[in-house]
């Protein structure tokens, strides 16, 4: 399996929508756990690396990468 690399401030799309009926969310903390913050109502939820990666359809923005 390929090793996914992400960075702070990536915007990425989700498989399962939001309640709110976003699919896109910005990382705003990344480690073992993993923060995302919903862009259509703000709501931050924290996500094992793994299970992020999982769930994870694709990164939408590198905001990390020069260029």
């Amino acid at each position: 399996m390929e090793r996914k690399e992400y960075a702070l401030g990536d915007r990425v799309e989700m498989k399962k929508k939001h309640p709110c009926g976003s699919f896109q969310w910005e990382i705003i903390r990344l480690g073992a756990d993993i923060k995302i913050k919903c862009m259509g109502c703000g709501h931050i939820v924290m996500l094992q690396r793994s299970k992020f990666n999982k769930q994870i359809k694709k990164v939408i923005t590198n905001e990390g990468q020069a260029e």
